[in-house]
């Protein structure tokens, strides 16, 4: 007898076989997949994205994929808000959802109930950070967050102004670190999560084969037409890895280095990922792709 309001994820690293396993539960259990990846999100984004094929979508549906307007930003708090009604709607019709993705932040805000992603915006205080920025730069910004959220502060990138503003927001706004209330997180449902495991040699060579796929489908033909589109480096989904390589060799004209920092740039946000992942309670690795592994722990814990 399955019990009420349960929820499965399956996270890990860009390219560890996440869609894969998640299609196979899905149809095993039933149920529907919500997407947790910040660049999958958006329309347009394709190649780039890998994300599931029309065949894999019609062998079990996927939420949350080509639905954001490639010229809009969108936050953890948006992703909460579209993603937590599917997820209930799922639960009331007595199914397990599937949350599969890489994006650790949209899966937090899913899983845990954190007051940091219904945090409102407070225009006054982005502007104020955004003068910062353009008076003394983003090392300086990175220096006052560090000075006020140590914790946050390693988690992002000294260069990633966005996120830094709203980190920096959350401090303002609510007078606690973003890492506290992380800190302080309870899960909504009970969860079980998975990730698949590969030596790092191994991943590492599948990392470098799906970018290099990628370019061979026409990545760079399809960064040329977000920027035919009006898109350029200042959009959200223009910063993520792959698109913003391909924009800036685009720009440049040299294409000599581009894969290589695609996959180098890649492969340091998958340690990234990892790293995030092996925190989550209640964490199973599963061997590589074994399916069949995925599946008698899935059916235990059910029981």
């Amino acid at each position: 007898m399955v019990q009420e309001n349960r929820v499965i994820v399956i996270c890990g690293a860009t390219a560890s076989g996440k869609s894969d396993l998640a299609i196979k539960l899905a149809q095993e259990l039933n149920t529907e997949i919500i997407s947790a990846d910040s660049l999958a999100i958006y329309k347009k984004l394709d190649i780039g994205t890998a994300k599931p094929n029309d065949e894999e979508r019609k062998l079990v549906k996927h939420h949350l994929i080509d639905c954001v307007d490639e010229k809009s930003s969108f936050s953890v708090g948006d992703y909460e808000n579209l993603a937590m009604p599917i997820l209930k709607s799922l639960l009331n019709q007595g199914k397990i959802p599937i949350i599969c993705g890489g994006t650790g932040f949209y899966i937090n805000s899913l899983i845990y109930d954190l007051s940091y992603g219904n945090t409102g915006a407070d225009e006054k205080i982005r502007e104020k950070y955004k003068e910062i920025v353009a008076l003394k730069g983003n090392e300086y910004l990175y220096s006052l967050l560090k000075s006020r959220d140590y914790e946050s502060s390693l988690k992002i990138s000294p260069n990633d102004v966005k996120r830094i503003i709203r980190a920096l927001e959350i401090y303002d706004i609510t007078g606690k670190k973003k890492s506290e209330i992380l800190d302080d997180k309870k899960p909504r449902f009970p969860f079980i999560a998975f990730m698949p495991e590969w030596d790092r040699e191994e991943l590492y060579s599948r990392i470098n084969f799906r970018v290099d796929l990628m370019l061979e489908k026409g990545l760079i033909e399809e960064v040329k037409g977000l920027i035919s589109n009006g898109l350029t480096k200042e959009n959200q989904c223009m910063q993520g890895i792959g698109y913003k390589e391909t924009y800036d060799a685009i720009i440049s004209g040299d294409y000599s280095y581009l894969a290589e920092t695609i996959k180098q740039n890649t492969r340091r946000y998958a340690k990234r990922q990892i790293t995030f992942f092996k925190k989550f309670e209640n964490l199973n690795y599963i061997r590589q792709n074994d399916f069949e592994q995925l599946k008698d722990k899935v059916n235990k814990w059910i029981k």
